[in-house]
């Protein structure tokens, strides 16, 4: 077996992390969800999902991943636990799942960056979307998307997912905070503002059930949770990490740049009277693609935001197929540029009928996001409260400046509320996603 990498730095790791976490889900699932699911109503309900539910599972995975020392699959068999092998599994599916659709969308990404570039949707930007959505240059650009992701995890941890992430995370952020601020001078920004920002506090109430399951696919798909990301990347860590500490902060970031994603999107949108939920999963593209040939800045705008799109969508896809290629690599002492080409290509495969279709595009999302995401991190976190709940405490308290009293506090929130909200928000989930696929495919 080859030595098992390690992050060369604090900052590294974090990087990685929140580019794991800030990728498509903020900026391609955000407006449409937050359309179809009541405004700011909807951000109300997603703020507080982060910080009482994802936070708590961000640690529950943290602390499999740094205890284990393996990948999501590997990891219950080292920890004692080999029967729960199967929450794993579940986890791993689920990034399999997303990653071969999210490079169809990563490739959609690719080509509006030369179509801004050259002005190709202004014409009739819906028009455009349904040309290129689907067939052969659709699956021609998943091909690109997903062979830049192998080639940057083929390199490793320390010179190919740090080094990016250092680079591109920061450059995400940066492009996104000019993004906002040219939108605070639109003159649709205060409607935009009333819309994302003021939430109907009866309108919550009377729809908290509907919002939850969205509300929540959205917090787990961000956070990367659910899908064995963030029991991989802890599995690298070294044992002096405060593990609360790294994931406030990945939390924090992750948040703050979804946030900014709705101070970029929704001015654009209102300013030029434009419905933010309109094309469903191509919202962004149509949408945003509509604002972008009205304005008179239009190309510029709209090559910037796209390569900043492009960026996030990189960074989110490198960590689902790390899980794939640390499991084969952790088993079968694979090669690792050999196991990448390897699983690049079947994902590749598994990914061309939502290249083909969108209809099978929105039912790989919807049973992904609202139904193994959430029975992932409903497993782990009973695994952690209630199975392994001494092991866990002992992790958790380890690392420089340790968070020792908060320990107890985590593992009952863990134990009680999130395992309760997790088990009602997948019920909901499942009657959602049923319903979608009667609509869509059945």
């Amino acid at each position: 077996m080859p030595a098992r990498e390690t992050w060369a730095t604090r900052i590294g790791f974090i990087l990685a992390a929140v580019g794991s976490a800030v990728g498509l889900g903020n900026i391609w699932r955000f407006p449409f969800l937050t359309s179809d699911s009541g405004g700011a109503a909807f951000l109300v309900v997603y703020l507080l999902f982060v910080a009482f539910i994802g936070f708590p599972v961000l640690l529950v995975e943290f602390v499999i991943g740094r205890r284990s020392e393996r990948n999501p699959v590997n990891a219950f068999e080292r920890l004692g636990k080999p029967a729960w092998t199967f929450a794993g599994v579940i986890g791993a599916l689920a990034g399999f799942v997303i990653l071969s659709y999210y490079s169809v969308v990563g490739g959609w990404v690719l080509r509006y960056i030369i179509a801004s570039a050259t002005g190709a949707y202004f014409a009739d930007p819906a028009a455009y979307f349904e040309t290129v959505a689907t067939g052969t240059d659709a699956v021609a650009y998943h091909a690109v998307f997903m062979a830049l992701v192998a080639g940057v995890v083929a390199v490793g941890i320390r010179d190919g997912l740090e080094r990016a992430a250092k680079v591109m995370v920061p450059s995400v952020i940066v492009l996104l905070v000019i993004l906002a601020a040219y939108g605070a001078t639109l003159s649709g920004a205060s409607e935009a503002y009333s819309y994302y920002l003021a939430p109907d506090l009866g309108e919550l109430s009377g729809n908290l059930l509907s919002i939850l399951p969205a509300a929540a696919g959205q917090a787990f798909f961000t956070l990367s949770l659910g899908m064995g990301v963030m029991i991989t990347y802890s599995s690298y860590l070294g044992e002096d990490r405060n593990l609360v500490s790294d994931g406030l902060t990945v939390v924090a970031i992750d948040t703050m740049v979804a946030f900014l994603a709705g101070l970029v999107v929704f001015p654009f949108l209102f300013t030029q009277g434009v419905d933010p939920g309109e094309g469903g999963v191509g919202a962004v593209f149509i949408s945003l693609a509509t604002a972008f040939a009205q304005l008179p800045a239009g190309r510029i705008l709209g090559v910037v935001f796209f390569f900043m799109l492009g960026i996030a969508a990189l960074t989110s896809a490198f960590s689902i197929l790390e899980v794939i290629v640390s499991f084969l690599i952790d088993n079968f002492g694979v090669d690792r540029k050999v196991g990448t080409i390897a699983i690049a290509a079947i994902l590749f495969v598994i990914g061309i009928p939502t290249a083909l279709d969108l209809n099978v595009l929105t039912a790989y999302d919807a049973v992904a996001n609202n139904i193994l995401l959430i029975l992932g991190g409903l497993l782990l976190s009973i695994f952690v409260g209630w199975v392994y709940a001494e092991g866990s405490l002992d992790e958790f308290v380890r690392g420089a400046g340790s968070s020792a009293s908060l320990s107890t506090p985590w593992i009952w929130v863990v134990r009680t509320l999130v395992i309760a909200v997790l088990a009602v928000t997948l019920y909901l989930g499942t009657q959602d996603v049923i319903t979608t696929l009667q609509e869509t495919v059945l």
